[in-house]
Order: C-alpha cells, then structure tokens, then sequence
C-alpha cells in the first residue's frame, strides 16, 4: 500500500499555534500545486495514519498540496490515551481545523491555494463543522468512512461540495451517512465501496478512496482551465 510523493514535492514539518501550545503537522507542496488538502483523523488516530498517507501522497501526484496535522498537543495525545476524553470532543476538533485553515491563508506558499478538508472517521464531523465555520475558506470537503452525523446542526450549513465515501460491509456507518444527507442542503453525494469495511483494509478498497478523493477535489479546488479528471465527482 506504499505510496511515494510526487518528483519534486517538499514535505516540511510544520507547527500550527493553539494558545501557548502548537499542533505539529507534516506540509507536502508539489511544485505548483492547484489546491490543498487538510487531513482531518479519526478518534485515536494521528498524521502518522498508514492510510492517510497513502491518500495524502496520491493527491500529491495529482498536483495538490496536502497537510497532515495531529488535532492534539503531544500533552493532550498523552491524556487521550488513557481517558478518551478529546477524540470525541468534535466541536473543540473543528475550532483546531478552523485556527488550520486560518493559519494556511496567513502563509504566504499557501495562502491563495483553494482548501478541501479529508475527514476519517469521526474526522469527517469535525470537517463538516470546520466547513460550515469557514464556507468562505472551505472548497471541498471528502469523508471517509466518516461520522457526519457527529457535525449536528452544522449539516444545514455546509456550502462545501461534500463526497461521503463509505464501505459496503460497513452497514451501520452507511445510515448514519444517508441519516445526514437528509439534512443537507448542498452538493453532497455518497460513494459506497463494494467489499470495503470501516477502515478500507480490503485489497484495492482504498485504492478507490484515492480514486474518488482525487477526483472530487481535482474538479473542485482546481481551476476550470487546470481540470483533469482523476475519478467520479
């Protein structure tokens, strides 16, 4: 499932400023790139996710920017551990993606790039927060295997083109995503993957997420002029 960076694309350890203390990210910029991508993980997760990466490095390929941040400190991922008691925390989650996507404009390398957000897991509701908070700054937003249902309220807010991409034996996840889409009110559509549990461990499972997040955030971060199909959107 390995996955190298595109020819010529910098990553860069980052720290994004929360308070007195700092998220630490890793920056991956092509040369050029069309759009960036901000990767939201999954309760107990962090920017070291396999899967993730394999993800972040594809939409490299495909000449976009992306970000993988941990939303805790090191002192909070340390707490989390033992008691849980940040991973579901989603609405303080969304308020670190927001202070991300505030501190990308502040950049000078990324400031003008049009941003998607990539949730996993109960990441896809802090996404979709983070999305309706920012629908200035927000362009796109994908979730994998994700919890919207977890964005509450929020759902009738977010203007942003949202993918919803869920495994076919992941029936119980399936709902919940067709329970939020209901309450939707923009363009959001739902690709179900055949033969895909929760986390898209299955041969050529996430393959097809790449497939589809490559797709939608081409078409939806690039230019009109710099379009190139890359999947489904």
């Amino acid at each position: 499932m390995a996955q190298e960076a595109k020819a010529g694309t910098a990553l860069t350890a980052v720290r994004v400023p929360i308070g007195k203390q700092s998220l630490q990210g890793d920056l991956g910029m092509p040369p050029d790139p069309c759009g960036i991508v901000v990767f939201a993980h999954g309760s107990g997760s962090s920017r070291h996710s396999s899967r993730n990466r394999f993800v972040a490095r594809g939409l490299e390929r495909l000449n976009l920017a992306t970000l993988l941040i941990d939303l805790l400190t090191p002192d909070e991922e340390a707490i989390d551990e033992s008691t849980a008691e940040y991973r579901f925390d989603i609405p303080m989650l969304a308020g670190r993606l927001a202070a991300i996507v505030d501190w990308l404009g502040q950049r000078p390398e990324t400031a003008r790039l049009p941003i998607g957000l990539f949730g996993a897991s109960t990441g896809g509701g802090a996404a979709l927060i983070a999305a309706a908070d920012r629908p200035r700054e927000i362009a796109a937003v994908v979730s994998r295997g994700g919890r919207p249902d977890l964005a509450g309220e929020a759902l009738k807010r977010v203007a942003a083109p949202t993918l919803l991409i869920v495994g076919g034996w992941d029936a119980p996840v399936i709902e919940m995503n067709r329970a939020a889409m209901r309450q939707m009110r923009g363009n959001v559509k739902l690709e179900i993957v055949p033969g895909a549990t929760h986390l898209f461990e299955e041969p050529g499972t996430l393959e097809r997420v790449l497939q589809l997040a490559g797709g939608w955030f081409t078409h939806y971060l690039e230019p009109p002029a710099r379009r190139r199909v890359a999947g489904t959107p």
